[in-house]
């Protein structure tokens, strides 16, 4: 049977405005000898972004009726993560970007000193609040969700896919690579977000394999957007610079496909993404409807 799709915004709006008041009491006030370093933590955390992340994590772990709160932190450990990512990527020796979230990117307003170091700590302090107890009770679940996390944002995901990117600028790549490459860069940290959820609920194998499944293709999909509003977006609308691929010389599911068929493809794959959450109720409503709001998105 195929289920309605749920109206996604209000959604993405509320469990936005719920994950900076959690954002907010992790970051503390700038104050003391390394204020200036909190001060660049909380710029580049608070005050922008979808948090399209830390939703996937609240609405996977609603599937299993974990605690919001718990889930939130993990959410949180994310949404630093995926912070620390930026402002590293911005830097003059990666992507150099000016912009970033409608406003000045982190090392243009501060430094690249400050910049870096402001990274680092988000990504430390995301894994304080991961092992946190706070964020389950059970250490086994606990030392999971961490094995779990380092390897989508370490060499393997993340951290990784980033290097493939910028080794193949100026190459001829295919879909297939440009596929791995995103599946790394951009997909590893989304399919943690809803294999988390899992991990807290203790789910079984073949239930968490299906959060991975659909994580996966609305991944590609949301990356695939990406690329379209790379080429089709405003700056002002996204927040960020546009046509920044094509002046860095990036192969993208855009300039091998082309805008139609790469748009093509991302319906494919948010209909896949629906089809692996068949074994679910109406709680994964909103879940089948962010996979409708991944390719529609104008930013």
């Amino acid at each position: 049977m195929t289920r309605a799709m749920a109206p996604i915004e209000p959604a993405l709006k509320e469990a936005g405005a719920f994950m900076e008041e959690v954002l907010d009491e992790l970051l503390p006030p700038p104050v003391g000898a390394e204020a200036r370093l909190i001060e660049a933590m909380r710029y580049a955390t608070l005050g922008g972004g979808k948090r399209f992340r830390a939703f996937l994590v609240l609405q996977s772990g609603r599937l299993f009726s974990v605690d919001r709160r718990a889930l939130s932190r993990v959410a949180a450990a994310i949404e630093l993560v995926h912070a620390y990512s930026l402002v590293h990527d911005d830097l003059p020796s990666m992507d150099n970007d000016d912009m970033r979230r409608g406003k000045p990117s982190a090392h243009k307003q501060f430094d690249e000193a400050t910049a870096i170091l402001a990274g680092d700590a988000l990504l430390t302090l995301a894994f304080s609040v991961l092992a946190d107890p706070a964020t389950h009770p059970d250490p086994h679940v606990r030392c999971d969700l961490m094995s779990r996390f380092t390897h989508a944002a370490g060499w393997h995901g993340m951290v990784g896919g980033q290097m493939i990117d910028i080794e193949s600028q100026g190459k001829p790549v295919d879909a297939g690579q440009i596929t791995r490459l995103q599946r790394s860069k951009t997909g590893a940290l989304i399919s943690f977000s809803c294999e988390a959820g899992a991990i807290m609920g203790r789910a079984s194998h073949p239930v968490r394999q299906s959060l991975l499944n659909f994580a996966q293709d609305v991944g590609l999909a949301y990356q695939i957007a990406d690329d379209l509003l790379d080429v089709e977006g405003e700056p002002g609308q996204m927040g960020k610079a546009a046509r920044k691929d094509r002046i860095a010389g990036k192969a993208t599911f855009v300039t091998i496909m082309g805008p139609e068929r790469a748009r093509a493809q991302a319906q494919l794959l948010a209909n896949q993404a629906i089809a692996h959450l068949e074994l679910f109720d109406e709680k994964a409503d909103l879940l089948r409807g962010v996979s409708a709001w991944v390719v529609g998105r104008r930013a």
